[in-house]
C-alpha cells in the first residue's frame, strides 16, 4: 500500500508541475504568441450595414427601400473538410459546389459565400451549424415598382454603390460611411462582445430622396407608350413629361427598357436613357427654331405670305421638297402645314448667324444641365462649317443633331412665356432625421419677349386643329399646341438618307393658354407609317388626356380652377 501511495504521489506532483510548468510557459514565455493566436481564431472584423435613403416620387410614394438580409462568408483556417462542406452547402444555396470549394480553400482568414440570401433562407445554412462557416447582418436595396421609371431610377451593385441613375447621381447622399467594429466571437459564431461597446444592431442610415416625378403619370406615360412601340413595331420610343414653368420633370421613359432589380439581366442597350444619351435629326420639330426667331426679330407677322406653289425649293444646288404641295402661304400656315418650303425661305430672310444666334439661345448644341448621368450635348456646326445647302437643311431640322429633352426644354419656352428652365429630377433630400440637405429651385433664363411666345403659342394650336399636321394629337376639352416631326434617318452604311427608316415625333403643350404639362413622344423605325401626326400625335393624346383627368384639370370652357398639384413656380 505505500508503494502504491508513493507512485501516485509521485504522479500527482509530476503531473501538477507539469501543468504549472506549461502555464508560466504560456502566461509569461509565450504569452504574446498564445494572445495573438487567440486573437485571430476569436476576433472577426465586420462592418456595420449601411441604409441607403429611400427614393419616393413627388407623393411620398417608394420607389427604392432596403431589405434586411444576410451574407454568408467562410474562414478556410477553421474548415476541416472542404470538399463535404462543399456539397452540403450547394444544394441549400443553388450554387456550383466546385466555385464554393475554391472560395472554402483559398489562403485567406475571409471569403464571401454568398451574398445578401433571404434571412429564411440563410436559417437554412444556420441549422448546418457548420465550423468555419459565418453570417453578417446585410441590406438589399429592392424597388417595389419593377421596371417602373427604371431609367430614371437606376440601380445599385451587390455592395450598394451607385450604379445608374438617380442611385448613382445622389450616391453620396443616399449612402453614409459604415463602420468597423472588432467582435469577438466564441468557437459556434456566437458574439461575446463587440470589443467597443458599440452595437452591431445600431443602424447608419443614408438620407431621403424626393424625386419631382408622379408615379401616376409615370405609370400612364410608360403605358401608353408600351402601347406605341408595340403597334408600330418599333425599334424604340421615347416620352417626357415636364412642368414647363419650373422644370421638373413628371415623367420620363423609354423603350426598351428592364428589370431593375435584376439590372445584370438586361443588356447595357436596354440600360441607357435615351432621353439623355441618344441624339437624333429633330425634323418639323425643329421649325419653331426659325419661326420664333423670325417673329422676334420682327422680319415676319402671322400673315406675311410665302409661296410654295412650286412644292420645292432650290438651297446651294440642291432640291427640297414639300411632303405635300401647297401655294401661297401665311406664316400661320407654314407652321400649321409643316412647309419645308416657306420653313427655308424665313431662313433664308434671318441669315446663317442670325438663325445659329437663335439655336444656340435655345439651348442646342449643350447639354441642359438635368441632373441624370450620361447626358450629351447634341451637335449643332457653327455657321463657318456650314455647306451651301445647311442654311435649308437647319432651318428644317436636318444637320443638327439633338436629344428628345433638349427639344422638349425648347418647346417649353414657347409655353412659360419665354424662359429657358433647367429640368430637374430631384426635388429635395432629407435627412432620416428630416433635415433638409438640399432643395431645387428654379434655373431660368428668358430667351423670347412675352409677345413672340403669345403669338407663337396660338399657332401651334392650330397644328393640331383642322388643316394641321397633327389632328390625332387634339385631346377633347382642352386645346393643345405642338409640332409634328418626320424625319430620315441616315443609314450608316451608304452615308444618305434611308428611305425606309424614319422618327416620327410630337411635342406640345396642354392645355394650351394655361399650360400644365409639357410633353414630347418620339418613335424609332415605326413600321407601316412614319409620320409624327400619325404614330406619336395619338400617343401624345392619350397620355395627355389621362394625365390631366389624374390631375383633376378641368376642361377649357368649364370656368373651374381645378386642384393644382404641379405647382406654376
Amino acid at each position: 500500500m505505500n508503494k502504491r501511495a508513493i507512485i501516485l504521489g509521485t504522479v500527482i506532483v509530476f503531473g501538477f508541475c507539469a501543468v504549472v510548468f506549461r502555464l508560466v510557459d504560456i502566461m509569461f514565455f509565450n504569452h504574446d504568441w498564445y494572445s495573438a493566436r487567440a486573437r485571430f481564431q476569436q476576433v472577426k472584423r465586420e462592418l456595420i450595414p449601411v441604409k441607403r435613403g429611400i427614393i419616393t416620387d413627388r407623393r411620398g410614394r417608394e420607389l427604392a427601400v432596403n431589405l434586411d438580409t444576410e451574407s454568408i462568408y467562410c474562414d478556410p483556417s477553421e474548415i476541416s473538410s472542404p470538399d463535404k462542406i462543399a456539397s452540403t452547402l450547394s444544394e441549400k444555396i443553388n450554387q456550383r459546389p466546385d466555385i464554393i470549394l475554391a472560395k472554402l480553400s483559398a489562403g485567406k482568414r475571409f471569403n464571401w459565400i454568398e451574398r445578401k440570401l433571404a434571412v429564411e433562407d440563410t436559417q437554412v445554412v444556420k441549422d448546418l451549424r457548420l465550423r468555419g462557416i459565418g453570417f453578417v447582418p446585410d441590406i438589399k436595396r429592392y424597388y417595389p415598382k419593377g421596371n417602373l421609371a427604371s431609367h430614371l431610377i437606376g440601380f445599385v451593385n451587390v455592395d450598394n454603390n451607385g450604379l445608374e441613375g438617380v442611385e448613382r447621381k445622389y450616391d453620396k447622399y443616399l449612402s453614409a460611411k459604415s463602420e468597423k467594429l472588432h467582435v469577438y466571437r466564441d468557437a459556434k459564431g456566437n458574439v461575446l462582445s463587440d470589443g467597443q461597446g458599440l452595437s452591431l444592431n445600431r443602424e447608419i442610415k443614408g438620407n431621403n430622396v424626393a424625386l419631382t416625378i408622379d408615379e401616376g403619370l409615370q405609370y400612364i406615360l410608360e403605358k401608353n407608350l408600351d402601347a406605341a412601340v408595340t403597334k408600330w413595331k418599333a425599334a424604340s420610343g421615347t416620352a417626357i413629361m415636364m412642368d414647363p414653368y419650373t422644370g421638373e420633370i413628371l415623367a420620363m421613359a423609354n423603350r426598351p427598357t428592364f428589370d431593375i432589380n435584376n439590372p445584370a439581366d438586361a443588356t447595357a442597350d436596354r440600360r441607357r436613357n435615351r432621353a439623355i444619351t441618344d441624339c437624333y435629326e429633330p425634323g418639323s420639330t425643329f421649325k419653331i427654331i426659325a419661326g420664333a426667331a423670325a417673329l422676334e426679330e420682327g422680319a415676319v407677322t402671322p400673315d406675311t405670305k410665302f409661296d410654295c406653289s412650286a412644292g420645292h425649293i432650290e438651297v446651294g444646288g440642291k432640291k427640297i421638297k414639300d411632303a405635300h404641295k401647297h401655294g401661297v402661304l401665311t406664316f400661320k400656315e407654314v407652321i400649321q402645314k409643316s412647309s419645308n418650303v416657306g420653313t427655308i425661305k424665313i431662313g433664308l430672310g434671318l441669315g446663317r448667324e442670325k438663325l445659329y444666334e437663335y439655336i444656340k439661345r435655345f439651348g442646342f448644341g449643350e447639354k441642359t444641365g438635368i441632373d441624370l448621368g450620361g447626358e450629351i450635348s447634341g451637335w449643332v456646326r457653327p455657321p463657318s462649317r456650314w455647306s451651301g445647302t445647311s442654311i435649308g437643311a437647319v432651318s428644317i431640322g436636318q444637320e443638327v443633331a439633338v436629344t428628345p429633352l433638349q427639344v422638349l426644354r425648347a418647346y417649353a419656352a414657347i409655353a412659360n412665356g419665354g424662359f429657358l428652365v433647367r429640368p430637374h429630377i430631384v426635388s429635395e433630400i432629407r435627412s432620416h432625421e428630416g433635415i433638409v440637405a438640399y432643395k431645387a429651385g428654379i434655373d431660368a433664363r428668358r430667351i423670347l419677349s412675352e409677345k413672340t411666345v403669345t403669338v407663337f403659342r396660338d399657332i401651334l394650336k392650330t397644328v393640331t386643329e383642322e388643316g394641321g399636321t397633327a389632328m390625332g394629337a387634339a385631346v377633347d376639352g382642352n386645346q393643345v399646341a405642338g409640332k409634328t416631326g418626320t424625319a430620315q434617318i441616315i443609314d450608316p452604311k451608304t452615308k444618305t438618307y434611308s428611305k425606309d427608316k424614319f422618327v416620327g415625333s410630337f411635342v406640345g403643350f396642354v392645355p394650351a393658354d394655361k399650360p400644365r404639362l409639357v410633353m414630347i413622344v418620339v418613335i424609332h423605325e415605326p413600321k407601316g407609317h412614319a409620320y409624327g401626326g400619325v404614330v406619336a400625335g395619338p400617343v401624345f393624346r392619350s397620355i395627355a388626356s389621362e394625365s390631366l383627368s389624374y390631375l383633376s384639370v378641368p376642361r377649357d370652357d368649364s370656368g373651374e380652377k381645378g386642384l393644382l398639384m404641379v405647382s406654376k413656380k
